[in-house]
């Protein structure tokens, strides 16, 4: 009925159009006089006709009418054409869950606030660039906003483009044979878009992806595939749609990203929430990932562990298992990969826990302590530091591990790590050694630093509960606290501008530098101009001289410079103003990440 509305309105506005003037009023000067002519075209042809001056105006007031029927004409045919494929789609029984016309429309307005992520410009080019015949695959870990993107790009388009945009949502239940039997339906209505979203939740995706790029994508199709099963993907890519795919990956979502779209500053709010476009009350979804370890731990099993077994089990009907089947078919390799995530962070909170106390961070805090002006103490002094550190370090080593029927060996671990690295949720960052530069171990990263703070915060403070740290005195107890959150941070913001750096320099190398004593934190090789930069990297933000101390250093400097070349800058980053302190400069941390990128 509605259609027939819109139909009766253009039937209406054709006829007004039909009985008025067309083309344009012109006019010329002979002998001085001025003439009007009515100046239209005809069957291809240039047609004039003399207008008396008395009629001018009649036929201004006609030819306007005409122009501003003729833009509702084409609204209204638009709205016209939208409805009839909605209509015509809505009397097709499709075998999936296929969404068109007003339905996207509203499926896209929330967004419309959204500032949008970087690689968002990588979709707008391949839906409106030159045809590729390739599909777009839109992939990364749960909450990365890879739906979000879809439903921007989808708010982005005209009325007209929508009309030939679908939007499928997969079930598990879906196999290859109805979204074929679907898309075809939509090739033949003249559909041009196409979003398949968690497309991997098919059983035969990784088998026969191909259908999408060799028959629909071939015939003109554009087609947005995403989904949370990144392993799928990527094993669909190197076999079933190698080079025939654009890869995005949303899982690494660097500091800048998260300020600009969430609107949320400071390197302390990264290090809490960061890796998920989620923050309580701040846009995209309601409550923090993040917020306590146990959305950390069902984010690990849901986006991470689940990931990697769907993928093996239907990636070559489950051969690519290797080394991890046995866990797989007694059902523990979830729990396997949650101890490897947690590995990573109980060897982390190890080392906050027992670096040596005599750093330089704990005598800048013994000063700044002393001094400090509202509420001066000598606590670090009077506590028995070597003490508190060793009962926990016996804590830490004998922790218990769950009932394994299983045992975890190296070759689980390795095999589990790799996956961990193919879905960007780890990476190493090089540890090299003067003035050898031997190489001595690697520095794994989690990339989403919200998930490492939530798991590592929850392992120290359940250490904490122990009775042996229940003898200890209030000032110690406090002290212990105290020192755990600030090495917590203070070492993830050391991982978080390696990782950073490490990711935005591909052609330069971004590693820790250590000597006899004492260490650089960051240094960066520059291949090309055979140069470097050394960093050390503060969660602190007071400038304090005992900071730069090894920036400064003749020997450390002289045996850097015979090894990478000049240096060409010595910088101390933190959360305080840049400005200039001697030969080094101090660079405001969050500054120093928006500059990335």
């Amino acid at each position: 009925m509605a259609d027939q509305s819109i139909q009766d309105k253009i039937a209406a506005l054709e006829e007004r159009i039909a009985g008025l003037p067309k083309g344009f009023i012109g006019r010329k000067i002979i002998n001085g006089k001025e003439y009007f002519y009515q100046r239209w075209t005809e069957n291809k042809r240039r047609r004039e006709k003399y207008v008396p001056a008395d009629e001018v105006e009649a036929l201004r007031s006609g030819v306007e009418t005409r122009k501003r029927l003729e833009v509702e004409l084409k609204t209204l045919s638009k709205q016209a054409s939208v409805v009839a494929s909605a209509t015509a789609l809505t009397a097709r029984p499709f075998l999936t869950n296929v969404r068109t016309g007003k339905a996207l429309r509203n499926f896209a307005a929330p967004t419309l606030s959204f500032k949008k992520r970087d690689c968002f410009r990588a979709l707008r080019e391949y839906l409106y660039g030159p045809r590729q015949d390739k599909i777009f695959i839109l992939y990364g870990l749960r909450r990365t906003g890879k739906t979000t993107l879809i439903r921007q790009i989808l708010a982005e388009m005209t009325d007209e483009e929508l009309a030939k945009t679908a939007f499928i949502q997969i079930a598990p239940n879906d196999s290859l044979a109805s979204v074929n039997q679907d898309l075809k339906y939509l090739e033949e209505a003249g559909f041009r878009y196409v979003f398949l979203d968690e497309v991997t939740l098919m059983k035969d995706f990784i088998g026969g992806a191909a259908l999408f790029s060799d028959v629909y994508a071939a015939g003109g199709m554009k087609i947005v595939t995403s989904g949370t099963d990144s392993l799928g993907f990527l094993f669909s890519e190197d076999e079933q749609l190698y080079d025939r795919c654009v890869l995005l990956h949303t899982t690494f979502i660097p500091y800048r990203e998260f300020e600009r779209v969430l609107g949320v500053k400071g390197i302390d709010e990264y290090i809490q929430y960061g890796g998920v476009m989620s923050l309580g009350g701040v846009r995209y979804n309601e409550t923090s990932t993040f917020a306590s370890k146990s959305g950390a731990d069902e984010y690990v099993d849901s986006a991470i562990a689940r990931n990697i077994q769907h993928s093996l089990r239907y990636y070559q009907e489950g051969g690519h298992f290797r080394n991890l089947r046995d866990l797989y078919e007694r059902d523990e390799l979830t729990s396997a990969v949650n101890r490897i995530v947690e590995d990573v962070n109980r060897r982390f909170t190890l080392e906050v826990l027992t670096k040596d106390f005599r750093s330089n961070d704990l005598e800048i805090s013994r000063k700044n302590l002393r001094r400090d002006r509202k509420r001066p103490t000598d606590a670090l002094d009077r506590v028995d530091l070597a003490e508190v550190t060793e009962r926990l370090r016996r804590l830490l080593e004998i922790r218990n591990l769950p009932e394994q029927t299983v045992k975890l060996t190296a070759a689980h671990v390795s095999e589990i790590r790799e996956y961990l690295n193919l879905l960007d949720l780890t990476y190493e960052i090089d540890v090299f050694a003067l003035p050898s530069a031997k190489k001595l171990q690697n520095r794994t990263i989690v990339a989403q630093p919200g998930l490492r703070y939530a798991q590592a915060t929850a392992l120290a403070s359940s250490l904490l509960q122990d009775p042996t740290f229940n003898d200890l005195s209030l000032s110690e107890r406090n002290f212990v606290l105290d020192r755990v959150q600030s090495e917590i941070m203070g070492r993830m913001t050391e991982d978080i501008v390696l990782l950073e750096t490490a990711l935005a320099n591909p052609k330069k190398q971004a590693f820790v530098l250590q000597f006899a004593v004492g260490e650089f934190d960051m240094t960066v090789f520059d291949p090309t101009t055979a140069s470097c930069e050394i960093y050390e990297i503060k969660h602190s933000a007071e400038v304090v001289p005992e900071q730069t101390r090894h920036l400064i250093d003749p020997q450390k400097c002289a045996m850097t410079e015979r090894r990478y070349g000049p240096i060409t800058g010595k910088y101390v980053l933190y959360r305080g103003a840049t400005r200039d302190v001697d030969e080094v400069r101090y660079v405001n941390i969050e500054e120093y990440l928006k500059s990335l990128g």
